[in-house]
């Protein structure tokens, strides 16, 4: 009984464990982008002189990784959003493209 007791409360422990370490791990954005702020992206982009990644089988949508060889900017400063040091952005296929700047992890696509 006593084995059968500990194996059960190892085995939930582990699951927890398990469960918490994935939540730890998923990004989510309560973010709202608008046109306005793509807008000022691509005219930042343009500004900049930023090259935008172009490559038809590239097919990026919200939650989507952006390779590491495609390169990440910062968002302008005229583009508010709560945190935005936790955001950067890149041109991909003439779209811009809003990630998470640690995971890398798209949060928007225009």
């Amino acid at each position: 009984m006593r084995k059968s007791l500990f194996a059960i409360v190892t085995a939930s422990a582990l699951l927890a464990g398990a469960g918490l370490a994935a939540a730890q791990t998923s990004t989510t954005t309560t973010t709202t982008w608008t046109d306005a702020e793509g807008n000022i992206i691509r005219q930042d982009s343009t500004s900049q002189h930023y090259n935008s990644v172009t490559d038809p089988n590239l097919q990026v949508s919200v939650g989507t990784e952006v390779p590491s060889t495609v390169t990440l900017y910062p968002l302008p400063q005229t583009v508010t959003v709560p945190d935005p040091g936790q955001y950067s952005y890149t041109i991909i296929n003439q779209h811009p493209v809003v990630v998470e700047s640690t995971t890398r992890r798209v949060v928007h696509t225009w």
